[in-house]
């Protein structure tokens, strides 16, 4: 779900969407949105889990800073999706397998 209409900001404009893959699904996003705009659009609140305690992760602050938010993106780990832009295939991966977890969230 995305917001169409705001009172304050008004009506956001119509982008290109394109196909990214997120666990291995194929996913339609706006390009140039941030990942985890994207993600959240489409329903999926958690991105990583905690290494230790294998607790699930998601966007927290949007601005860069805490990292909650990171993937694995086109092979790089340890990206914030919160401020990194939605480009055409793109191949993201959450940060659970390989933090102990028991695979995508």
């Amino acid at each position: 779900m995305r917001i169409d209409h705001h009172p304050v900001l008004g009506d956001r404009q119509a982008g290109r969407l394109v196909t990214i893959t997120v666990d291995g699904e194929q996913l339609l996003a706006v390009e140039g949105e941030p990942i985890a705009a994207a993600l959240l659009a489409h329903g999926r609140r958690f991105f990583r889990r905690t290494p230790k305690r294998h607790e699930p992760r998601g966007l927290f602050c949007g601005i860069g800073r805490c990292t909650d938010c990171i993937m694995t993106v086109d092979g790089v780990p340890n990206v914030r999706t919160c401020v990194t832009p939605v480009r055409a295939g793109m191949v993201i991966t959450s940060n659970c397998r390989e933090e102990g977890g028991d695979g995508p969230i």
